[in-house]
């Protein structure tokens, strides 16, 4: 009986090492059709060199650390892929019984945004988004990253980019927004249509609570600037 169960362990973890290999080398073959046709540099400069793009030493650190909280908190000291952070957004996502975390980082959802349309389909797109991670990681700083990102994301009501939305929303750049400002832009970008704040301000304020309670948890802030922020009012335009 021992023997047998052996051999079907052994079977089973075979299989899935074959499935595993054939969804990599899917995803592979899926990222090297689309560097290409548009090599990861000339994606990347399309934005970079555009004359609105704000670097990252001009975007506001509270907002730098509302996102790095809410999207992926080991974004500036990890290497690669970040399992750590796929099991923590399944936890959280089970315990809050909704979508509140997503487990990709931040690089992946730049490689969805430039390549794959801003979605993720199916296991092949998610295999060659991690290509896409280390090509992008390899090539750029992580500040350089996190302004492309910045830069790149819909932050509801028609504005593309950090800049237009701080100026379009609150009437100042993107490095002077205070803590407020700052955590209720971060949590837009996850679900725009319905946070955008012309028409989802009562779900956008959930949301900041979400992204000031990580941020207290990740050590930036306090619980007593995290009240209140979430308390002030904010002069939207």
């Amino acid at each position: 009986m021992k023997k047998f169960l052996r051999k079907t362990v052994l079977l089973l973890l075979l299989v899935i090492l074959c499935i595993s290999a054939t969804l990599l080398g899917m995803g592979y073959f899926r990222y090297k059709r689309e560097v290409e046709a548009l090599p990861v540099r000339e994606a990347v400069s399309a934005y970079m060199e555009r004359e609105d793009f704000i670097p990252f030493e001009k975007i506001d650190e509270d907002f730098v650390h509302a996102v790095i909280s809410v999207e992926d908190k080991r974004f500036f000291e990890r290497k690669g892929y970040d399992w750590i952070a796929l099991i923590r957004a399944l936890y959280h996502n089970f315990l809050a019984r909704e979508f509140v975390e997503g487990g990709s980082t931040i690089s992946e959802q730049i490689a969805k945004n430039l390549y794959l349309g801003g979605y993720v389909t199916g296991v092949e797109d998610k295999m060659c988004e991690i290509f896409f991670l280390y090509d992008l990681e390899e090539t750029y700083s992580k500040e350089e990253l996190f302004a492309l990102y910045a830069n790149m994301n819909y932050y509801g009501d028609g504005y593309w980019g950090i800049e237009r939305a701080s100026q379009g929303y609150f009437g100042v750049s993107c490095s002077d927004l205070d803590l407020a400002e700052a955590s209720i832009l971060a949590g837009i970008p996850n679900a725009p249509a319905v946070y955008q704040l012309s028409t989802g301000y009562d779900l956008a304020k959930e949301r900041q609570e979400w992204v000031l309670s990580t941020m207290v948890r990740s050590g930036y802030i306090t619980e007593e600037e995290a009240e209140k922020a979430f308390k002030e009012e904010l002069p939207l335009q």
